[in-house]
């Protein structure tokens, strides 16, 4: 990790108030009452005065001489995060990121590698089988299939866009920004990232850009059921703190920070927004107060924020609907969405003792059954943490939730003389709950522990009322829960291997294909595994094969859309990169044969100038894979591998 993204991480955790050192002593202050996070209820504000009001309010306790929970020194979590704008998903240092059925491929050619049928997810890569539409260097480009050429491209300017939708003849480009500003008031002891996130709405015939939508925030994810598109962003207020120099003392800092809070108008915590619609181009406050809610106890320094947009009309500015809250996780169903908070980003009380709590993770259901913005219609919680969305699956109106606790250190380490970090969690062990809707609580109906003491959840995969959640320290126990009474969930069967799965994906007639690393006994990762797993007996899953890559590591181990498994013939391919004399870049193709798994080859992106690393998807169109990098596009036969073509970028 470069020094930028290092400081970018470091003031993102500063502005969110991930635990920190600060010498400011303020014995007067107050700490708000004992926090109790279930059930989690979210109310609306009903103006914008009750608004400000209460966003001061709860954020005046965690105010320092360095702004919101804030010191010299910024020190993250034991098990924090890191903000990948290009992959749009927060990625946690130790998951090295995050079911009904295997998604239905249309005839003749694959998909998207999706959690549910009919739920889309933006990815680098996207086809009907006619074209194929990517993102990649600035560009969006469209290559028609028939020809094998490109016969457009749409320059997005110097933007980092890796999310794309598609619906017809219209793609959606999420682009994330982050630029160092400098304030106005003060002297910060470290540069100030100001986030922001990019919608695009391109014209794929007229290839060009038809409208931009520009907002506060990072980007967190977003979903797409038929047309209609729905994205989540999360931001943070601006207020712009003084710092102690060399004329202001840390007691004058906080005494001018404290009267900055309490001055502050609401439109410093409310996202902006800047609209360029075919030329028209307006700019404002994103969300009005009616519409933001919030739960009993937050700490105003995040608010989420869902946007919907028809992608077969004008771009506009997404008929929003706000939370005050953090997230780290979106799921959705074709009738729900669902956003997780594990309030990893809660800020400490400055001077005060970390608080002695279990972590637990908030869980917003949206009801996205109709036409128009989301209506949050539901809010509970769980202990623990999730992985990724995998942790979540709904069936039969029922929520399943895989989460682990005891993995979480509040604070690493502090300066001398500050107070002593608080004990080590209990053991980690993991947990499958179960929730129901009930008004607008989502309340426990059942839950099973006990999953992997000592360790953590690597992989979890929930088909229909079955669960498979995988955790690893030395050994890697897969677990088969039979979920059938979420009264009642049981665990009913265990098969301990060596190594670990990061992906688990239904592979038919009671079969598992599991991608991960291979480990010896002392828990040492080898290289990339990829294993067929028979759990059609729950009570003795087995595996039947395994294919081992010694020295390598694949995509598909953290980002599922990697992955490709296509069923009509078995084949599975995932890009992989394996030091040998130095690292080589391929897209690992194997086929899934009855009890076996057989490699048939690999396919190497030709050498060029412009190679980023090899190939990060490859999609099934008729008899031929195609591999899409950000050098280009590479045409195979799917039988036999022969190069059949290769389009430059």
């Amino acid at each position: 990790m470069n020094g930028r993204k290092l400081l970018a991480g470091a003031a993102v955790l500063a502005v969110a108030g991930v635990c920190v050192s600060s010498a400011v002593r303020d014995e007067t202050l107050a700490p708000p009452p004992v926090v109790d996070y279930g059930p989690v209820r979210l109310v609306a504000f009903d103006s914008c005065d009750n608004a400000v009001a209460e966003l001061r309010r709860a954020m005046a306790p965690y105010v320092t001489a360095y702004g919101i929970g804030g010191g010299p020194d910024i020190f993250a979590a034991g098990e924090g995060m890191a903000t990948d704008l290009s992959a749009g998903t927060p990625q946690r240092s130790h998951a090295e990121q995050k079911a009904a059925t295997p998604p239905t491929q249309q005839q003749g050619h694959s998909t998207t590698n999706v959690h549910e049928q009919g739920v889309d997810e933006p990815d680098i890569v996207k086809t009907d089988g006619k074209r194929v539409v990517s993102v990649a260097d600035g560009k969006l480009r469209v290559v028609d299939v028939a020809s094998r050429t490109i016969t457009g491209t749409v320059d997005i300017g110097n933007r980092h866009a890796t999310q794309l939708l598609v619906a017809g003849d219209r793609a959606l480009v999420i682009v994330g920004h982050t630029d160092a500003i400098a304030l106005e008031r003060g002297k910060p002891t470290m540069p100030v990232f100001d986030s922001a996130t990019e919608i695009l709405l391109v014209d794929l015939k007229a290839l060009k850009q038809i409208g931009s939508l520009k907002t506060d925030g990072f980007y967190l994810d977003a979903r797409q059921i038929g047309g209609t598109a729905r994205v989540v962003v999360r931001s943070q207020p601006r207020l712009q703190w003084v710092y102690p120099d060399m004329t202001t003392n840390e007691a004058g800092a906080l005494r001018r920070n404290k009267e900055i809070l309490q001055s502050e108008p609401i439109t410093s915590w409310l996202p902006r927004y800047e609209l360029d619609q075919n030329g028209a181009k307006s700019s404002g406050t994103l969300v009005d107060c009616p519409n933001i809610s919030h739960p009993a106890v937050h700490s105003a320094t995040s608010m989420l924020t869902v946007l919907t947009f028809e992608l077969s009309g004008q771009l506009g500015t997404g008929q929003p609907v706000s939370i005050v809250a953090d997230g780290d996780t979106v799921y959705g169903t074709d009738r729900n969405l669902y956003i997780a908070d594990d309030h990893r980003l809660l800020p400490e009380l400055p001077g005060k003792p970390p608080v002695q709590r279990p972590i637990t993770t908030a869980i917003h259901q949206f009801d996205i059954s109709q036409a128009g913005p989301p209506k949050h219609v539901a809010s509970g919680d769980v202990n623990g943490t999730l992985l990724n969305q995998y942790s979540l699956s709904e069936h039969d109106g029922v929520l399943r939730v895989a989460t682990t606790t005891g993995t979480e250190i509040r604070c690493c380490w502090r300066m001398p003389g500050d107070i002593a970090p608080q004990q080590q969690p209990p053991p980690s062990e993991s947990f499958v709950t179960t929730l129901r809707r009930n008004g607008n609580q989502l309340t426990k109906e059942g839950q099973i522990g006990g999953l992997g003491k000592g360790e953590r959840i690597y992989s979890v995969r929930f088909i229909g009322k079955m669960g498979y959640v995988v955790t690893f320290r030395q050994t890697d126990p897969l677990y088969t829960l039979d979920l059938s009474d979420p009264r009642q969930p049981r665990v009913m069967g265990e098969l301990k291997i060596t190594g670990y799965s990061a992906y688990l994906h239904p592979a038919g007639d009671g079969k598992l294909i599991g991608v991960g690393q291979e480990a010896t006994d002392q828990g040492r990762t080898t290289g990339t595994q990829v294993s067929l797993f028979d759990v059609s007996n729950p009570a003795a899953p087995q595996r039947l094969a395994q294919h081992h890559l010694p020295g390598s590591n694949s995509e598909a181990q953290f980002d599922p859309h990697a992955f490709l498994y296509w069923p009509p013939d078995g084949t599975l391919v995932i890009p992989v990169t394996q030091y040998k004399t130095n690292f080589e870049a391929s897209s690992l193709v194997l086929r899934v044969e009855g009890n076996q798994i057989r490699e048939t080859g690999k396919i190497v992106e030709p050498a060029s100038g412009q190679n980023h690393g090899g190939a990060r998807r490859t999609i099934v169109i008729g008899d031929q894979l195609w591999s899409i990098s950000a050098s280009g596009v590479q045409v195979n036969a799917r039988s036999g591998l022969a190069q059949q073509a290769w389009l430059p970028f």
